[in-house]
């Protein structure tokens, strides 16, 4: 990995988490959202406020404050790794943008009730889910990591004659 590689992943990771940290904090500190008001914003999106005390689509949020800080900390150590042992620039832009995000999402929790979303997803009545910009971009990263996984990004090997 060269080196301007390496400086490109870390600003990508740092973009995702200040992105979602300036949201946050107009929406929440400055605009002073209120919890539970939602906004039409297009017939499937809402804008409004919600804290979510679990990990992504409030999965173990029956866990203690502590066992969700185990699992965080667990998570992003083992992306950590991942990222610093990467070769492949595409791997390297993925996981540091899912770190950024993640890394956001769990300052979160030091900071609010819970992991600040925003975006409501829905058809009609039934909702799909509610993210932020820290979960769309840790659904960013990972796609860049699919594309890497299906080949896309890597140098083509030389035909043997």
């Amino acid at each position: 990995m060269t080196r301007q590689g390496l400086i490109l992943s870390l600003a990508l990771g740092v973009a995702a988490f200040a992105a979602d940290r300036l949201h946050k904090y107009v929406q929440v500190d400055v605009m002073h959202w209120p919890e539970g008001h939602f906004k039409p914003v297009l017939p499937f999106l809402d804008l409004g406020l919600v804290y979510n005390t679990g990990v992504s689509y409030s999965l173990l949020s029956s866990l203690p404050v502590w066992g969700i800080g185990i699992v965080i900390a667990a998570a992003l150590c083992a992306l950590i790794v991942w990222w610093a042992r990467s070769t492949s620039p595409l791997v390297r832009a993925g996981l540091a943008i899912c770190i950024g995000g993640a890394v956001s999402n769990a300052l979160d929790r030091l900071i609010y009730p819970g992991v600040a979303d925003f975006f409501w997803l829905h058809f009609g009545d039934t909702s799909l889910f509610v993210f932020n910009l820290a979960d769309a971009a840790i659904s960013l990263g990972v796609c860049l990591l699919l594309l890497d996984a299906l080949g896309i990004g890597r140098r083509k090997a030389a035909n043997p004659a």
